[in-house]
């Protein structure tokens, strides 16, 4: 039974930062891949970045490639998401979600494991 619990979210004004953390557990956490989505208001989830296992591979969808970095700590079983230069289009509940596998997938069904997320609301 894996079990996900996301942090860091708030209110954020346009340019800030924020960074959301993600903490694990279960069994083989730490052989899975990770990866944070994020649904906004009246839209579908969307996945937002992505690590693999040993963290030697990651991806960004285009929207945040250059503001947002994902990082995992195995030691710690915790999963980041360091979001610098908030615009008010980042606003959504972000979820983080582990693979069935080391490699990461940017198909939604290939995470079958999701937390309940927390909310981030960038304003103007």
């Amino acid at each position: 039974q894996v079990q996900l619990v996301e942090s860091g979210g708030g209110l954020v004004e346009a340019g800030g930062s924020l960074t959301l953390s993600c903490a694990a557990s279960g069994d083989g956490i730490c052989v899975s891949a990770m990866g944070w989505f994020r649904r906004p208001p009246g839209k579908a989830s969307e996945l937002v970045a992505a690590i693999n296992s040993n963290a030697d591979n990651s991806y960004y969808t285009d929207a945040v490639k250059g503001r947002f970095t994902i990082t995992r700590d195995n030691d710690l079983n915790t999963l980041y998401l360091e979001m610098n230069d908030l615009k008010p289009e980042d606003t959504a509940l972000y979820s983080c979600a582990s693979g069935q596998g080391p490699l990461f997938s940017l198909a939604p069904h290939s995470y079958p494991n999701w937390g309940q997320g927390t909310q981030v609301t960038g304003t103007a």
